[in-house]
């Protein structure tokens, strides 16, 4: 197949692409240098509406996971760059996908559990509602993004992803500093869900969803089993052979992190794929426990 990928720098993407090429498959980068050595690499800035739309020429798949980093204090402007890297992007790919004459038969994009707001113990599936707040607000202009692909008869999937685990970057690693000191707790009451999936199991997903065409719209990318911030401090703790032992109040995170601390570490969202989960996809790691010991 011939498969384009934007964000294939990224965490997910630069795993995503050696597999995808190793299973025989043309893969091209979208990326935003000009001058890249790569034969496989095409220039695209979606900001200035810049891509040659050749390279969609006989392209099977899209996955478009670009998108700023939203691991850091929210300031106005930051929020403002969060929204325009996703949405703008995605727009910008979904318009140039409808206006050709035979477009790629999937457009994967990443969104994001965020999609569903603090929802508490509430179990939440692909046909839950949105939630509320800054996050969720991006996730829905993000997905309604894709309509234009979509009303072009391309396959659309809104893959809404939870905590990607892995030691290649990304959230665990920025634990993993006061965890291997020792210095490792819960954050606030410790009972907010996390719903995470593994680096491995995320990339099995995009590969299986990339040819498995009776599922479209949403999926939610996350583990069979969500755990607490508890959960997930104690598992972490044993995995690292570390103490537990000091705990991060919901006050200090607010403080030091403002309202991505809301959002991202204070937030309870209780995930269940659904979809995956009745489909023919099977788990690597379908248990925190599994997943952490895999990594480490």
């Amino acid at each position: 197949m011939k498969i384009i990928i934007s964000g294939a720098t990224g965490v997910i993407g630069s795993s995503l692409t050696p597999i995808l090429r190793a299973e025989r498959n043309e893969v091209i980068r979208l990326v935003r240098k000009k001058n890249s050595t790569s034969c496989c690499d095409v220039y695209w800035n979606p900001d200035n509406k810049i891509l040659d739309s050749s390279v969609f020429t006989d392209a099977d798949a899209v996955v478009h996971l670009s998108g700023e980093n939203i691991a850091s204090r929210w300031t106005p402007a930051k929020k403002e760059k969060i929204r325009h890297s996703r949405v703008n992007s995605t727009q910008f790919l979904s318009a140039t996908i409808s206006e050709l004459k035979e477009p790629p038969k999937v457009f994967i994009h990443a969104s994001a559990v965020g999609y569903y707001g603090n929802r508490g113990s509430e179990t939440l599936t692909e046909e839950s509602p949105p939630g509320s707040g800054f996050l969720s607000d991006v996730c829905q202009a993000w997905e309604e993004a894709t309509k234009p692909a979509s009303e072009k008869g391309t396959r659309v999937i809104h893959l809404r992803i939870g905590m990607v685990l892995s030691n290649k970057g990304g959230a665990l690693v920025k634990m993993m500093r006061p965890f291997k000191l020792g210095l490792g707790g819960i954050i606030g009451s410790g009972n907010q869900y996390w719903s995470w999936i593994s680096l491995d199991d995320l990339i099995g997903v995009i590969s299986f969803l990339i040819t498995e065409d009776s599922i479209a719209g949403a999926v939610n990318a996350t583990a069979p089993n969500p755990v607490t911030n508890k959960e997930f401090t104690e598992v972490l703790g044993q995995v690292l052979k570390r103490p537990t032992i000091f705990p991060l109040p919901a006050l200090a995170a607010k403080l030091a992190f403002g309202e991505m601390a809301n959002d991202l570490l204070l937030a309870s969202t209780r995930v269940e794929p659904v979809k995956l989960m009745k489909s023919k996809y099977c788990f690597q790691h379908s248990t925190i426990k599994n997943a952490l010991n895999a990594i480490f």
